[in-house]
């Protein structure tokens, strides 16, 4: 799929990995809906960026976990720009949900964005794909895909579960839409990273580094416009998921 001229729809899209998506969608001609939930002043902010580029942005607010929210967010998205060619499904709740526990709140927080959000969005934007007979959905996975990180039970079920929904759709949409996903690895520092700990995050890459966010974009971007490849994920985190045996066998 050529991206330029195209309608792209990206969650959780005006901050941090996701704004990187967004701008990069932009640079490859592609008007963008910025969906957020929070950041109403930084979606903002990135529209006007997107809009810098000669390309038309959308900052839309809804809960992607709530059913009755990505309806409207499509209505909006229908009336302002017109049916989505382009669904990167990026937007997630970070956050540590200990097991066993007291409280089920944050849990369903999570798995609620990661799973029933990705879900309800992505069946909006099939509808005007395969109308079109033509789309391409990405999604945003990581490393827990592969490994289990203690204290993050929902984040990890929710991400093994997108990278399942991966695979689902792209049987169910063939031979039309295609759907892949990107698991970044250690591309930018969460805000709590002492120096320390993004120097031992670094040390655990094959390439004692960390990447960027528009290394995640570029990939987006790639897998959009790679038209041979289908229902499978990439991997860009510098070999991390090999780290450990940088040094010794077994």
């Amino acid at each position: 799929m050529i991206i330029q001229g195209k309608i792209a729809l990206v969650t959780g899209g005006a901050i941090r990995v996701g704004k990187a998506i967004t701008l990069g969608l932009a640079k490859a001609g592609a008007s963008v809906a910025i969906n957020y939930f929070r950041d109403a002043e930084k979606a903002f902010e990135t529209a006007k960026e997107v809009e810098s580029m000669g390309v038309c942005a959308l900052p839309v607010y809804a809960d992607i976990s709530d059913w009755e929210a990505v309806k409207c967010m499509f209505d909006e998205v229908h009336e302002k720009l017109g049916p989505v060619d382009i669904l990167v499904n990026n937007a997630s709740a970070f956050k540590k949900t200990p097991f066993p526990t007291d409280s089920i709140a944050d849990w369903q927080q999570v798995t609620g964005i990661l799973i029933n959000g990705a879900f309800y969005v992505s069946n909006l934007a099939a509808v005007d794909m395969l109308q079109k007979k033509e789309g391409s959905i990405v999604n945003i996975l990581d490393l827990t895909v592969w490994e289990a990180w203690p204290g993050y039970a929902a984040h990890v079920v929710g991400k093994s579960a997108l990278l399942a929904l991966t695979r689902q759709l792209a049987i169910d949409l063939a031979p039309y839409v295609r759907v892949n996903a990107v698991a970044p690895g250690p591309v930018l520092p969460p805000a709590d990273y002492s120096p320390e700990r993004i120097e031992r995050t670094a040390a655990k890459t094959l390439l004692d580094r960390w990447g960027t966010p528009e290394d995640i974009s570029n990939t987006v971007n790639f897998l959009i416009e790679s038209d041979y490849i289908n229902a499978d994920v990439i991997a860009v985190d510098g070999g991390e998921r090999f780290g450990h045996r940088k040094k010794e066998a077994g």
